[in-house]
């Protein structure tokens, strides 16, 4: 834009705000994928720590974020499927709700949703046009995560949300998302992912996601390791917020589920018997966050009805569009797909993929920089194994996954890309499939089912 600037260059400048008047939405996500930094695709090198971007591109905005209260929701796993969860029970509850999350599985419009509802391509237009030709766009040099957390929080405003769900990107203190001035804070669990960045020690990993805490505000800590849990609640004692844990709920509800199931039974909760929609074995704790949020929600005041939160509970995926948790993609064979991807994700998944139906194919990819040190050695060994790689320049290549695989003693082939991957599964003959290992094996899959 800078070229643009002055007197002498009005005519060309003209033009060129008239060219960018037009934007389509394939040209203003083709801009966000292009001219901003995308941790998506080349990892750490699109990680900008701080927030003095972020709140510069806020207040070029008018501040949207301090216009409507906020749920903030950090962890290491179980973030989405709790704030997921958490916005369904309030849309039933009949607020207008608005809720932000990452990555996105198949369309970038994933990541901002009004009551389920994606953002318009239109908005998604107008919001990149208007920030490409402002002054904001010259001075500043934003990565993909800050500009769209800036549309997210403008656009809440816009449609004039009683309440946004707001899921943290990557850790929580340093995160563009920690802006915000939250009426309650949520941390699901800690374990290790982002090491580079977050630390190598679940206590510094736990410091950064503890940054989300404010004074005067409850804070629910979902954290089930009594060691980490203690910690968690030390950090809120010393930051002044209330910490809230799941202990209580936990003793008092119950768990019913088999993997033919369509739901996680949740038993002797405060608002009734509830059908989980969700029901990976890393539900239950899930389960446990969000029932110890929305009780400290009517301690605040929040008007919650039983039936909302039982209805918000079995609808979560059809009223917010969640997609890719134990998600099953057919009977014949029995085929699941997830988005665990990390130690303490592998380490839910695990028991749960053992007990699937033999014969099983697992087709597997991961990024470059994920340490599988911990990971194979968890994977079933009575299983056949498809490696592959996500259409990403961040994946591990299909025979680098192989031969590592191979050295810790894990024997299968390596097919590229996803889709063929799944189809070499489905010819297989196996009674079950299993696809993950990274988000973006799932999202490929996802992309590839839709063609």
């Amino acid at each position: 834009n800078s070229s643009y600037t002055g007197d002498s260059s009005f005519r060309s400048r003209r033009i060129y705000n008239i060219l960018y008047m037009s934007m389509t939405y394939e040209e203003a996500v083709e801009y966000l994928y292009t001219r901003t930094p995308q941790f998506q695709s080349i990892g750490a090198a699109a990680y900008k720590p701080g927030l003095d971007t972020i709140n510069d591109l806020l207040e070029s905005l008018g501040n949207p974020h301090m216009d409507y209260p906020v749920i903030h929701v950090a962890g290491t796993n179980g973030k989405g499927s709790t704030s997921h969860t958490i916005a369904a029970v309030l849309q039933q509850a009949g607020y207008k709700v608005g809720l932000y999350t990452s990555p996105h599985l198949v369309d970038f419009r994933e990541r901002m949703r009004v009551d389920g509802q994606m953002i318009h391509p239109d908005e998604v237009a107008r919001f990149v046009r208007n920030y490409s030709l402002s002054a904001t766009a010259d001075r500043l040099d934003p990565s993909f995560f800050e500009l769209t957390t800036a549309m997210a929080f403008e656009w809440f405003r816009r449609e004039k949300v009683d309440v946004a769900v707001i899921e943290v990107g990557l850790g929580g203190r340093l995160d563009s998302t920690n802006v915000v001035d939250s009426q309650l804070s949520v941390i699901t669990n800690i374990s290790f992912d982002h090491m580079a960045q977050l630390g190598d020690t679940l206590e510094a990993i736990a410091a950064e996601k503890a940054g989300i805490m404010r004074p005067g505000v409850p804070v629910i800590i979902g954290e089930p390791k009594e060691k980490i849990r203690a910690f968690l609640i030390e950090q809120a004692r010393k930051k002044g917020a209330r910490a809230c844990t799941t202990e209580r709920m936990g003793g008092m509800v119950t768990f019913e589920s088999d993997e033919s199931a369509a739901c996680l039974k949740v038993n002797g909760t405060p608002f009734g018997d509830i059908e989980f929609e969700l029901h990976g074995d890393c539900q239950h704790q899930n389960a446990l966050t969000v029932l110890t949020a929305l009780d400290e929600l009517k301690r605040l005041g929040w008007v919650i009805p039983d039936d909302a939160v039982r209805e918000g509970f079995s609808n979560v995926c059809s009223l917010t569009g969640l997609m890719g948790r134990w998600m099953k993609l057919s009977d014949t064979p029995l085929t699941i797909c997830d988005t665990g991807h990390n130690i303490g994700g592998w380490e839910l998944l695990a028991p749960q993929i053992n007990r699937l139906p033999r014969p099983l194919t697992m087709v597997l990819g991961f990024v470059a920089d994920k340490d599988l040190t911990h990971i194979l050695p968890l994977l079933p060994s009575d299983a056949g194994y498809i490696f592959t790689n996500a259409d990403i320049p961040r994946a591990l290549p299909a025979v680098e996954l192989a031969a590592k695989a191979s050295e810790a003693g894990i024997k299968g082939i390596a097919v590229p890309g996803v889709g063929d991957a799944y189809q070499e599964a489905l010819a297989s003959g196996s009674a079950s499939v299993f696809i993950g290992g990274s988000t973006f094996v799932v999202a490929d899959l996802l992309k590839f089912l839709r063609k």
